[in-house]
């Protein structure tokens, strides 16, 4: 539960996105639908926003994405969607298995690794996944590993946002602040913002579910 002292704390979450810092500014990698598994040799399509301090659209990019299982690599290149900063990229994952992907931008050396997501065989179904372990895998597909330290997760972001490992907040206060931070936050100087990502109301139930998880000292 969210105490008096703990909300003056909570403006940090505005750091949940993903941050690459670099002279020109930083930028955010959102995958618009991450899907709890897939099937093997049955191309999928991923579409994210790349955007400019979690608020200016990004074209002209060229991002790429990179998927790898057991020593087998999978490439491909993504192009732009139809909205400003927009771009989709198919995968075919030749084989099941737990695939780790990475979304490269484009822009300066941002970039996301996605948490592996799981590749069944036709005609298998994949085991249901928990609120919880989906946030924790939209933490990372959503950028906020970019800005925060969470143990459960790893980052290569640069870390500016508090460690949420141990942080639990009241959850409609988190809830609001994910769906319409300005509607929480005062306004920021300058462009570390929390963006409004468009999250649906599933994608921030699994996110509350993650962050409010509590886990033993080492579990991830």
């Amino acid at each position: 539960m969210l105490n008096r002292s703990q909300k003056f704390v909570l403006p940090g979450l505005a750091l949940l996105t993903l941050a690459a810092v670099r002279p020109g500014g930083w930028a955010v990698i959102s995958v618009e639908e991450l899907p709890d598994y897939v099937v093997a040799t049955t191309p999928v399509n991923l579409t994210f926003t790349v955007l400019q301090h979690g608020r200016t659209p990004l074209n002209g990019l060229k991002p790429r994405l990179e998927a790898e299982a057991g020593g087998v690599e999978v490439r491909t290149a993504a192009t732009a969607g139809k909205r400003d900063g927009q771009y989709h990229a198919t995968l075919t994952l030749p084989r099941a298995g737990e695939w780790t992907i990475t979304i490269h931008s484009g822009f300066h050396e941002s970039k996301v690794t996605l948490l592996p997501l799981t590749a069944v065989a036709a005609g298998t179904t994949a085991p249901a996944v928990s609120d919880a372990v989906r946030g924790q895998r939209l933490f990372a597909a959503k950028g906020c590993v970019g800005c925060h330290i969470h143990g459960a997760v790893a980052g290569e972001g640069v870390g500016v946002g508090p460690d949420l490992t141990a942080r639990r907040y009241e959850a409609e206060y988190l809830k609001k602040l994910l769906a319409d931070p300005a509607s929480v936050l005062t306004r920021r100087e300058g462009p570390a913002q929390m963006p409004n990502l468009g999250l649906k109301q599933n994608e921030i139930a699994a996110l509350v579910a993650f962050i409010n998880t509590e886990r033993r000292v080492g579990q991830r």
